[in-house]
């Protein structure tokens, strides 16, 4: 019944290496369309394709009830003055939330609830839990200098879905102003 290869995983917290795991590694190129600045984009692609974030995910079960988990791991950097971040996604099973739990380093979160368009800013860093409600868009920035680790941590049969926003984008972007992230209108009216 037990299987201690189910039910025990090591990672570092510090390095976010999840152990006897291959990452999911997401590079410059893979987020296209993502970043607002389509020309500091290009010229941050033109000098090299840099490693934004890797993600190691274990899923023990996949039943009724079960939990999968990832530790993420974002790098620091901007493109213009735009965060390094991940793509972001909604749950393919609309009403799953998730727990996202900050390890080491400094970053945020941005929330937008896919039926009010309502989106929210909230920071990400060691002992920070962040709770993303069921129809949430969810994006993770590195507002520090060193890698934002995280843990996240959601129902098996979620699912991801990429494509809705690879369509629309979040209506918001987080940029640097006078040191510090602010969460501006992607397209301001």
């Amino acid at each position: 019944m037990f299987d201690p290869d189910r039910l025990l995983s090591i990672y570092n917290p510090d390095t976010g290496e999840l152990a006897a795991t291959k990452p999911v590694e997401r590079h410059l190129a893979d987020l296209r369309g993502c970043f607002a600045d389509p020309a500091a984009y290009a010229s941050a692609l033109a000098v090299g394709n840099p490693l934004l974030y890797r993600v190691a995910s274990v899923e023990p079960a996949a039943g009724e009830g079960d939990l999968h988990y990832g530790v993420g791991c974002l790098m620091p950097g901007k493109i213009g003055d735009e965060y390094f971040m991940t793509r972001g996604h909604l749950h393919a099973q609309r009403p799953a939330a998730e727990f996202y739990f900050g390890l080491n380093g400094e970053g945020v979160m941005l929330l937008e609830d896919e039926t009010t368009s309502e989106s929210l800013m909230v920071p990400l860093r060691p002992r920070h839990a962040v709770y993303v409600p069921g129809h949430t868009a969810h994006r993770t920035m590195n507002t520090g200098t060193v890698p934002l680790i995280y843990l996240g941590v959601y129902p098996a049969r979620a699912g991801h879905d990429y494509g809705a926003l690879a369509q629309r984008n979040f209506r918001y972007v987080v940029v640097e102003r006078a040191g510090r992230p602010i969460m501006l209108e992607r397209h301001p009216s």
